[in-house]
């Protein structure tokens, strides 16, 4: 009997990182969730959130003209960005003090706001339901300010394996 696709999608993850113990910037797929449970055999994980992906999932719905709420989700989660720029190629140091100084109050008030702009939403709304794609792990979202070697996205990560992926393909 084959197995089922996610039970498959969980355990690569699980095996390829048995021995790991650290920061792992991803996506929100579960194939990862289970590498983040404390009481984890090879020590813990970290779980870091792509802030491309969150941005992702509120540009579109800014661009079609949609939801003025995702127009200003949009503009803070872009601060964020500009203000990561700054300190793209400077040391983890660097970009640690920058962070703290700079990032971390633009990180701490959307968490507010999401929650607010997510109460006066339907359950089925788009914009809800990528807020609540942050909400659910605003903790690995904000993982970034406190330590200067997690990136904001992991853009170049999933760049770099493009290129595998499409020569699977091939």
């Amino acid at each position: 009997m084959a197995e089922p696709a996610a039970y498959l999608a969980a355990e690569r993850p699980k095996q390829h990182l048995t021995a790991y113990a650290g920061i792992l910037q991803a996506d929100a797929d579960a194939g990862f969730g289970k590498l983040y449970l404390p009481g984890r055999k090879s020590g813990p994980i970290t779980e870091a959130a792509c802030w491309a992906h969150f941005r992702r999932k509120v540009s579109g719905l800014a661009e079609v003209g949609r939801a003025r709420l995702a127009a200003e989700a949009v503009r803070w989660i872009d601060r964020v960005f500009d203000a990561e720029r700054t300190v793209n190629r400077s040391s983890a140091e660097d970009r640690l003090q920058h962070r703290q100084s700079v990032v971390a109050p633009l990180v701490a008030s959307p968490c507010a706001w999401m929650l607010e702009s997510r109460g006066r939403l339907s359950s089925h709304n788009d914009l809800a339901k990528a807020l609540d794609y942050a909400l659910k792990r605003w903790a690995a979202f904000t993982q970034f300010p406190g330590e200067g070697r997690i990136c904001l996205t992991n853009n170049v990560a999933e760049r770099a394996l493009h290129g595998v992926a499409l020569g699977r393909k091939a």
